[in-house]
């Protein structure tokens, strides 16, 4: 049995990346300090997030070069939005080199509205270079090819320039695949990001 049927013979739900990280090393990142993401020096090390997470939605993800690992983001010091959580969100990062994204749906909650984005269809997709998103939620059908379980994010390789601490479980592919793509997201960076047909405006409705 391949990597990948074993993957797809996996029951569909939810992951809690929070709770997977946890078993990522997370406290030698923390004693570390922030991870710093950069992309080939395009894309800014870092920034702080507001705190508000924003739904992305997909038809399905097609992408070259991929990797995933824990990170830590950080708030402003006394943004509303830190909780009890101390202003710090323990997130996992999925980087991809290349990306293609059908039917793309953003939307963001600010209380009895959404701002909601869309973009993109099957014939003309939304296309991103050095695509880097930090969730705490993904969901979908996932494939993979040459798929590495377990290296050290330091070393990963698939998107250059971007690695995440050391002794931090990373794991990387060749190529990734996932229909029906449901991410809870609190930040995205990309070197390009080119989205056709793009509509945004206040809705009732979420993605």
């Amino acid at each position: 049995m391949t990597q990948a049927e074993d993957q797809e013979e996996q029951p569909q739900g939810r992951t809690r990346w929070r709770r997977f990280a946890l078993t990522m090393g997370i406290s030698t990142m923390v004693t570390a300090g922030l991870v710093v993401l950069t992309a080939q020096g395009v894309i800014a090390a870092s920034f702080s997030v507001s705190g508000l997470p924003f739904v992305v939605t997909a038809d399905e993800l097609q992408g070259t070069g991929f990797e995933q690992y824990a990170v830590l983001d950080q708030m402003e010091p006394g943004s509303p939005n830190e909780g009890d959580t101390g202003g710090q969100l323990i997130l996992i990062v999925s980087a991809i080199d290349n990306a293609k994204l059908s039917n793309l749906c953003q939307s963001i909650s600010l209380g009895g509205t959404n701002l909601r984005l869309t973009a993109g269809n099957a014939d003309h997709p939304v296309t991103a270079t050095k695509l880097i998103v930090d969730s705490d939620l993904i969901t979908g059908d996932a494939s993979f090819t040459s798929i590495d379980i377990g290296q050290d994010a330091s070393t990963l390789t698939r998107v250059p320039g971007a690695t995440g601490g050391i002794g931090i479980f990373g794991q990387q592919a060749e190529t990734v695949n996932i229909k029906h793509l449901r991410q809870n997201n609190y930040a995205t960076t990309a070197a390009t990001f080119n989205l056709p047909g793009l509509h945004m405006s206040f809705s009732a409705e979420g993605c």
